[in-house]
């Protein structure tokens, strides 16, 4: 029986960790599929606090890790693959390699995954060009002819930001109409350096050969016309899948994001189990607001277990 157990390695789920392991929990940490989270998938990491000359993702999740064990905590190389929630605990995980744990309180801080395109050249150019958050990475594309691809308010809240370091900003959408909210529309409309490409969809991006962006190819899905267009970066604001599906019937979901008891705390629906960073958070989905949510949600646990015990 584990007092506390924390499903993810990304800020979130090490924030947590740190303030569990401080506050003399000895926390069990299952890293998942992805340990250290979508952070370590990126290059330079410009706007975590602390950082004036920037870091690497993959240093910042490292360092962060090695802070949690420093305290006490323990991190298991493993997947959870099904749980058995109950109000008041204990938890029960299922891990990859068959074998089942118990914990008595439960942080789930399984992130999410940005949605993809699904094209090979998409893949290969991840981080050379290709982005999936503009406030993470705009400012390394100044002064040059950026893609947003969606039709939604994220996508349209990217593009405008993105007109603040690009030469132009061009809004890919395969319907010829968009799904933003008529304000988002017309405030997006009315910026001289936004121009929208209707009825399209990316076929390929170039340039593989030069493992850099340079440009794609668009198909006219009316027509089924193609046609190159210049751009040296993309972003994909398709939107985001939460890690979620282990708590589909579990936990209390919403467009598969983790409902919050209260939205300014880490309770969920089920008493013992808490949450933090992306797999509740549709709004910021931000290295640092994860490891906010992440410490209270330590709190949240640490208060629980002392009213228990």
């Amino acid at each position: 029986m584990e007092r506390l157990v924390i499903m993810g390695t990304g800020p979130a789920g090490l924030t947590a960790a740190i303030y569990a392991a401080r506050a003399d929990l000895a926390p069990l940490v299952v890293a998942g599929n992805l340990p250290g989270g979508q952070l370590t998938q990126t290059t330079e990491v410009e706007n975590y606090p602390g950082f004036p000359k920037g870091i690497l993702g993959f240093d910042l999740m490292e360092a962060l890790r090695e802070q949690a064990e420093r305290f006490g905590t323990r991190i298991r190389q493993d997947v959870v693959t099904a749980v058995e929630l109950r109000d008041g605990g204990p938890q029960r995980l299922t891990l990859g390699d068959g074998s089942t744990l118990e914990a008595r309180a439960l942080i789930v801080a399984t992130g999410a995954r940005p949605r993809e395109l699904g094209i090979p050249s998409e893949t290969a150019l991840k981080n050379k060009g290709v982005s999936y958050c503009a406030t993470c990475d705009g400012a390394f594309f100044r002064d040059v002819p950026i893609l947003v691809v969606g039709g939604g308010d994220s996508a349209l809240e990217e593009a405008m930001f993105l007109t603040h370091f690009g030469s132009k900003v061009s809004l890919v959408h395969r319907r010829d109409k968009l799904r933003a909210s008529k304000i988002m529309q017309d405030r997006a409309k009315r910026n001289p350096k936004i121009e929208f490409i209707w009825n399209s969809v990316i076929e390929e991006i170039l340039d593989v050969k030069q493992d850099k962006v340079t440009g794609v190819v668009l198909k006219d899905v009316a027509t089924g016309v193609q046609r190159t267009v210049e751009a040296g970066g993309i972003f994909v604001a398709a939107g985001h899948i939460p890690n979620t599906e282990l708590f589909d019937g579990k936990l209390a979901l919403e467009g598969g994001y983790i409902l919050r008891r209260d939205p300014g705390r880490s309770l969920t629906r089920v008493d013992g189990v808490f949450v933090a960073g992306d797999c509740a958070d549709h709004v910021y989905r931000q290295a640092v607001t994860a490891a906010g949510m992440g410490c209270g949600a330590a709190i949240d646990a640490e208060r629980w277990l002392a009213g228990l015990e």
